[in-house]
C-alpha cells in the first residue's frame, strides 16, 4: 500500500513541474515567467540545461513554453519563458524590452535575476544557457548577446524587425558607438565569438508595415531603415555584420513561412540539438582524457 503523497509534494508536482503556473519575479514583480520542468529533473538536476525562449509583441509566453516541452524531455532542458508585459512604466509602451533599457528598467538584468531565481530553485547550472527569441524576442535576444555573451551557450535570433549592427559609427541601438557609455562596459567581441549563433527568418516574411519607421515617429533613429526594407534584408545585414567580426553564424531562411514564430521552431530545435550534442561530446572527450591522465 502506497503512502499518501504529502500536500507539498502534490503542490510541487501540479504547479512547479511539467507546464508550470506563472510566477512573479522576486527581483521585480512587474515581470513574470513560466516554466516547463521535465519530471526527471529531480533525479539529476545537474544534467539539465536551461533554454530561455523570449516572446514577441503578442506575449504568447505559454505557447512557446509548450512548443519546447517535448524537446525539453528528450534533451534534458528546463524551458523558461519570461513575460515582459506592455507598459510596465505605466505608459502603455509595448516595445521597451526589445531595446533593453526603458525608464528605470534594464531588461537584461531583469532576465538574469529570473534565471538566477530559477536555477537556485531547481538546482540546475544556468551559468551558460540556450536563448531563442522571435520578432520582439529576436530584438531582445541579439542585444542580450551583445551584453552578456559569457552567459550564452547558443543564441537563436528570429526575425527581429530592427537590428543593432556592430557599427561603431552609429549610436545605440542602431549601432554600438556609444555602447560603453550606455552600459558601463565595452562590448566583448572576443567572447561573442565563442557563442554559436543562428539567424532564422521565414522566406515569405516580407511585410514592412510594422518595421519601417519615418522621421518623427516613436521608433525613429538615424539609420534605422538602412539594414533593408524587410526582415529578410535585416537578417542578412545582421549576418554580414556578425560574420565581419568573426562570429560563428548559421542562417536559416525557412521556405514558405511568413512572420510566424511557431513555424520556424523545427529548425531552431534542430540547431539547439546540434549545439547540445557538440557540447556533450566535448565534455565526454574531456572526461575521458582526464581519466586517462589520472590512470597514467
Amino acid at each position: 500500500m502506497h503512502a499518501e503523497q504529502a500536500p507539498s509534494e502534490r503542490y510541487k508536482k501540479m504547479y512547479r513541474r511539467g507546464s508550470t503556473t506563472v510566477f512573479a519575479s522576486r527581483h521585480d514583480p512587474r515581470f513574470a515567467y513560466c516554466l516547463y520542468v521535465p519530471e526527471g529533473l529531480d533525479e539529476d538536476p545537474g544534467a539539465y540545461t536551461l533554454l530561455v525562449a523570449v516572446h514577441g509583441t503578442g506575449r504568447t509566453m505559454s505557447a512557446y513554453r509548450d512548443a519546447f516541452a517535448e524537446f525539453a524531455e528528450y534533451h534534458r532542458c528546463v524551458v523558461l519563458v519570461p513575460l515582459f508585459p506592455v507598459g510596465p512604466c505605466g505608459d502603455g509602451e509595448p516595445d521597451g524590452y526589445k531595446y533593453i533599457i526603458e525608464g528605470d528598467i534594464r531588461y537584461d538584468r531583469a532576465m538574469l535575476a529570473i534565471i538566477d531565481e530559477v536555477s537556485q530553485e531547481l538546482g540546475i547550472d544556468a551559468s551558460r544557457f540556450l536563448m531563442f527569441g522571435y520578432s520582439g524576442g529576436g530584438h531582445f535576444c541579439h542585444r542580450f548577446l551583445y551584453l552578456h555573451p559569457e552567459r550564452l551557450l547558443a543564441a537563436s535570433i528570429g526575425a527581429p524587425g530592427a537590428v543593432t549592427l556592430l557599427d561603431d559609427k552609429r549610436d545605440w541601438w542602431v549601432g554600438i558607438r556609444d555602447f560603453e557609455r550606455v552600459f558601463g562596459h565595452p562590448i566583448d567581441l572576443e567572447t561573442m565569438r565563442e557563442v554559436t549563433i543562428q539567424l532564422v527568418v521565414g522566406a515569405a516574411d516580407i511585410e514592412t508595415w510594422e518595421i519601417n519607421h519615418q522621421p518623427g515617429s516613436r521608433r525613429w533613429r538615424e539609420g534605422i531603415n538602412d539594414a533593408g526594407p524587410t526582415r529578410i534584408d535585416r537578417n542578412n545585414a545582421l549576418r554580414a555584420s556578425l560574420e565581419g567580426h568573426g562570429m560563428q553564424v548559421e542562417q536559416a531562411i525557412v521556405p514558405n513561412v511568413p512572420h510566424d514564430g511557431m513555424k520556424v521552431l523545427p529548425v531552431v530545435k534542430a540547431f539547439f540539438k546540434r549545439v547540445l550534442e557538440t557540447r556533450n561530446h566535448s565534455q565526454g572527450a574531456a572526461k575521458e582524457s582526464s581519466a586517462k591522465e589520472i590512470g597514467a
